[in-house]
């Protein structure tokens, strides 16, 4: 039997269990002295993702695959079924356990006296911008010092932050009071055993991670949670029953509870009135005779709630506040003076009401009519001519937008008046920080590209991708999003772990890749005309990406000798990456441009276009080729680079292990791949096919109408146009099919 079960339990939210079950695969639990000792893992994974996740680990993880939706309480009792260890430790999925941690824990357990009931243990706590910090249990762990005491005599751990995560049960124990500890109400469940334990014993040893989440990710608290927070602890108190020690303790956590959360948690004015009247009530009905009142404020507090005045107990709020504030209110005051006029033309006209009829695109920084947000306004003019759409563009690309275009240049009157009434505000990147988020409007995020390198929080570890970025401010970006356009699952889930909050994510495709499913020939031919490709030529479009750790955009190739082994049949189409500017790419490419093979592209719109001219892509680490490869045609990466992009900029997975065609680390290697049929042979097809089933899901034509139909039209998942399997679509024709 082994000494320890670790039941892993719950969802893979924002992909937290997979650096949990790394963590743990990384740093092996190994057996405590003993015959019979020993650790096991438990993976009570809830949902395909944590299912997936955990797999990977298999056979040194026992999985347990529950359906989406499956509760905490319900995972853990299964988990809890399927262990065979003397001890259990529940750890939710999206928490963390230091290295180490179970083999420190199994023994310790191992010492322990057959009474003790549950083993309390430190912790660390995280968020999303801070790791590791010490928790405020380990001096009252510090101080219960001895193992197997009895709670009456040490009432005070019930202080103790209430997570199930830093208390491990002895597995006889939980069994026998199950139906108690058996609850979605963690801290309940928390306190619960210690308050059902015979004895408890202290390990004031960090030994488990509390990761709270962010609030703005996670469902609105309804009234009936808040008021749940009472009934917690009343039915606490009734299971302290004639403890007198662990009854006074618990009162003292629920008033305290209480109070923290009426002043901090923002409830709307009739929930927090109805809120403080039951916390009075309970407080006044529980109160233990003769138990002393605090001194100061907190006693001031305290004589308010127990007597029911809420207007009273608002006014010494108030109070309070207007004491504290008092110099940043100066300081605000100042900086309203200096307002400037445009902000009060926003302002303004944020009064006046929302345009239902009105719709801003904007996309990669106000460029022009491109990617994602071009796509959805071409299809919402076919179905919904009503809503009207106004483009935010530069100043210098305002000539370059399509005859006709409605269009604002930043900062400019009418700029602030469309983004203050409008209801639709659609983006591939976030609008100024300025720009408010007003009830009744809807921010559609499309994002520009399926992530390989790290975005959004995931960023932060890597310090050449975060330079410059304000994460605070990112986060109050996201926060206005209603929904987030995904192209297939992967990108689903790591929107949610880069982008904590709660908009709805839009499992339909990316709206710019319809037209590599709905394109004829006669639209190839007509862009390969336009681009100068003789019939009967190979197209070779060659799209590297940026790297964060160079200041600007060098070749990766020796162009001229790349050109030159390709032979008079082959083009060479070359995009640099739009972060970088014309002046930019002008001078790598000087006399590179000899009798027509050698394009210089990087300015062409839409890149779209490109993809159905070429015949091969060659890019390294950019987002073009999940999108090229819904053409089914070969791909072909030039990774010289990959330890350092990998280490600098940081990715989601392994590209030389995934990539979608052959994989080329020099130029040497990838002018053999080009000049042989390596590039588009059977193990290329075989690769890519691979590729295109994970990365290709939602890309069937249709993304744009079903994106419509949702935001703007309001219907319902189940009225949208049905993704079509990837078996059954059809690709643009490729330029041999049409020559």
């Amino acid at each position: 039997m082994p000494e320890l079960s670790v039941v892993v339990h719950g969802p893979n939210v924002q992909d937290h269990l997979t650096g949990l079950l790394d963590s743990l695969a990384a740093h092996p639990a190994r057996s405590p002295a003993g015959p019979d000792a020993g650790i096991e893992v438990i993976v009570a994974a809830v949902g395909d993702w944590a299912r997936e996740t955990a797999e990977r680990h298999t056979p040194a993880f026992h999985v347990l695959p529950l359906p989406d939706g499956t509760g905490d309480a319900a995972a853990r009792s299964a988990g809890a079924a399927r262990a065979t260890g003397r001890w259990l430790h529940f750890v939710h999925a999206k928490d963390g356990l230091p290295p180490g941690a179970p083999r420190t824990i199994a023994e310790h357990t191992a010492a322990l006296p057959d009474r003790v009931d549950v083993l309390l243990l430190d912790h660390v706590r995280s968020t999303w911008r801070t790791c590791g910090l010490p928790s405020p249990d380990g001096p009252l762990l510090a101080r219960a010092g001895r193992a197997g005491l009895a709670l009456d005599d040490c009432a005070p751990l019930l202080k103790l932050t209430p997570l199930l995560g830093n208390r491990v049960v002895r597995a006889g124990f939980w069994r026998s009071r199950e139906r108690p500890l058996t609850t979605d109400d963690e801290p309940f469940a928390a306190y619960a055993a210690l308050l059902l334990a015979d004895r408890v014993a202290a390990l004031p040893h960090p030994a488990y991670e509390d990761r709270a989440l962010r609030p703005e990710s996670l469902p609105p608290v309804t009234a009936g949670q808040r008021y749940a927070l009472i009934d917690r602890y009343q039915a606490l108190l009734d299971l302290a029953g004639d403890r007198p020690a662990a009854y006074a303790v618990l009162y003292e956590v629920m008033v305290r509870d209480c109070l923290r959360t009426f002043v901090r948690a923002g409830m709307p004015e009739p929930v927090a009135r109805e809120f403080f009247r039951r916390a009075s009530l309970a407080a006044r009905r529980r109160r233990p005779d003769g138990h002393p009142r605090p001194a100061g404020l907190e006693g001031v507090r305290r004589s308010l709630l127990e007597e029911g005045s809420y207007t009273r107990y608002r006014a010494f709020q108030t109070a309070n506040r207007v004491r504290r504030t008092v110099r940043r209110t100066v300081r605000t005051r100042r900086r309203q003076v200096v307002t400037r006029l445009r902000d009060h033309q926003y302002r303004a006209t944020l009064g006046d009401p929302v345009d239902p009829h009105l719709a801003v695109f904007s996309a990669y920084w106000n460029r022009g009519v491109a990617c994602n947000p071009a796509a959805i306004a071409a299809k919402l003019g076919e179905l919904a001519p009503r809503v009207h759409p106004v483009w935010v563009v530069s100043a210098a690309n305002a000539a370059l937008l399509p005859p006709g275009t409605d269009h604002v240049v930043p900062g400019t009157r009418r700029y602030w008046e469309v983004l203050a009434s409008a209801k639709y505000l659609v983006n591939n990147v976030n609008f100024p920080d300025a720009v408010v988020k007003r009830p009744g409007t809807v921010h559609l995020q499309t994002h520009h590209g399926t992530p390989l390198k790290r975005m959004g929080l995931d960023q932060m570890p890597y310090p050449a991708a975060a330079k410059g970025l304000d994460f605070q401010a990112l986060l109050a970006r996201v926060d206005k999003w209603d929904y987030s356009v995904s192209a297939n699952t992967h990108s689903t889930r790591m929107w949610e772990r880069a982008y904590p909050s709660r908009w709805v994510s839009l499992d339909h495709g990316y709206p710019r890749n319809d037209v590599y499913c709905t394109a004829g020939a006669e639209q190839v031919r007509a862009v390969r005309e336009r681009l100068g490709i003789a019939p009967g030529r190979r197209a070779v479009l060659y799209a590297p990406t940026h790297r964060d750790y160079e200041a600007g955009w060098t070749p990766r190739l020796d162009l001229a000798a790349l050109a030159d082994r390709l032979g008079e049949e082959t083009v060479l189409l070359v995009r640099a990456h739009y972060f970088y500017d014309s002046a930019a790419t002008a001078s790598p490419l000087t006399g590179l441009r000899r009798a027509g093979r050698l394009v210089d592209v990087s300015s062409y719109d839409p890149v779209e276009d490109l993809c159905l001219a070429a015949d091969v892509l060659v890019t390294d680490y950019s987002s073009i080729m999940f999108d090229y490869a819904n053409l089914d045609r070969p791909i072909v990466v030039h990774a010289d680079d990959w330890e350092t992009y990998r280490t600098t900029r940081g990715v989601y997975f392994d590209l030389m292990a995934d990539a979608p065609g052959p994989v080329a680390r020099t130029q040497e290697q990838l002018t053999e791949i080009l000049t042989t049929d390596a590039w588009r042979d059977e193990s290329a097809a075989k690769t890519r096919a691979v590729f295109r089933r994970r990365f290709c899901e939602y890309d069937d034509g249709r993304a744009a109408e079903r994106v419509v139909r949702r935001v703007f039209l309001g219907q319902d998942e189940e009225s949208l146009p049905p993704v079509l399997p990837l078996a059954d679509r059809t690709p643009a024709p490729r330029p041999e099919e049409i020559a």
